[in-house]
């Protein structure tokens, strides 16, 4: 069963078209890649899905439209995004900046509990609560950036590059947590990811975008395995 489905999604720069009427469907509880070269429009299809721009097309969200809400009710539903870039607030501290993930929710135990839960699976960051975010090392903005949209208890989270900038060890890890939150809560996730090797090992099914349109999809397994598709659009 689909939690989100997208049919003839158009976005928009101005009056440049980035995405030509694209479809697709994330399975609830799946895990999704979203892969292509740079321009492709992986980032801006998520900034499509958060209303950060303007789009045309139909997004339904647990059977519900949510094209042409704003931002901020789309994120209530449950829709986080962490985007590349890690997108940490740098004057804040890292309880500050993770307490800020939880402001739609207000103030409660279950907050709390959340907080401490994040903090047991990131371990580092609780060594670091009162440290001014700007001041992490990349990887532990990473971890800050995915701990701060969990914090949402989101149904949905949009993951924007996980990868970027950082060192090898520190990418095994966090792709390694991303895997345990999934089969641990559930969470639904649509990773865009430039290394397709890493995001077709934690994704069970992808699409490729080439220019604005999807020109390809299947099964992460079977992607991974044709030669042919490695050749001409992943390129390995």
């Amino acid at each position: 069963m689909s939690l989100l489905t997208v049919r003839g999604l158009k976005a928009f720069y101005g009056a440049s078209e980035a995405l030509h009427g694209i479809d697709f469907s994330l399975s609830r509880g799946g895990v999704t890649a979203l892969l292509g070269a740079n321009g492709a429009g992986k980032t801006t299809t998520l900034r499509a899905l958060c209303a950060m721009i303007r789009t045309e097309g139909t997004i339904e969200f647990d059977g519900r439209t949510i094209g042409g809400m704003a931002t901020e009710t789309i994120v209530r539903r449950g829709v986080a995004l962490v985007p590349e870039g890690r997108g940490t607030f740098t004057d804040l501290t890292v309880e500050e900046n993770l307490r800020l993930g939880a402001i739609t929710r207000g103030k409660s135990a279950e907050v709390e509990a959340d907080l401490d839960r994040l903090l047991g699976i990131f371990p580092r960051l609780r060594e670091r609560l009162r440290q001014q975010a700007g001041t992490l090392s990349g990887g532990e903005q990473q971890m800050l950036a995915i701990s701060r949209a969990l914090m949402l208890r989101p149904r949905l989270m949009l993951l924007d590059e996980p990868s970027f900038g950082l060192a090898p060890l520190v990418v095994r890890d966090i792709f390694e947590i991303l895997r345990r939150i999934n089969a641990d809560e559930g969470v639904t996730m649509l990773i865009v990811e430039q290394n397709a090797r890493l995001a077709l090992d934690l994704a069970d099914h992808a699409y490729l975008l080439e220019t604005g349109r999807i020109v390809l999809e299947g099964p992460s397994a079977d992607i991974r395995a044709d030669e042919g598709i490695q050749r001409s659009y992943l390129g390995y």
